[in-house]
């Protein structure tokens, strides 16, 4: 069976194919690379609302969040050019994370993600049909 994607005018050249395993040329697989695991969406919706954040301001926005996690997505995000980590000299130092105009650009799809998830009401809405 062909990846879902194959035959989309929207997603050209290498993210169709029949392929077993999604290609790391993809655009839409390297977003994906970006907003993966649990927590991300509601990291970069902080940043978006916020602006610039330090850790400890995440911590308190996100308290369900264990400071593991936390350091990793902002590693994730900081790796992916998303976020960019400003650290002020002086005693304690101070790091704040600032979105880039990168990051900024990821508001409409987070947006999309969200109005497509809640318009979804049950499983019997996720079945994919098939033309005929």
């Amino acid at each position: 069976m062909a990846h879902q994607t194959v035959g989309h005018a929207g997603l050209p050249g290498v993210c169709t194919g029949p392929d077993a395993a999604p290609s790391p040329d993809c655009p839409v697989e390297a977003a994906l690379t970006v907003l993966r695991g649990r927590w991300m969406p509601l990291v970069l919706l902080q940043f978006l609302r916020d602006g610039e954040l330090g850790f400890s301001e995440l911590a308190v926005a996100l308290p369900g969040l264990s400071d593991k996690v936390l350091s990793e997505r902002l590693a994730q995000l900081t790796d992916a050019g998303v976020l960019v980590r400003h650290r002020t000299p002086g005693w304690p130092p101070r790091v704040k994370y600032v979105l880039t105009d990168r990051g900024r650009t990821l508001a409409p799809v987070l947006e999309a993600l969200w109005l497509w998830g809640a318009g979804h009401d049950g499983p019997e809405d996720h079945i994919v049909e098939q033309a005929g």
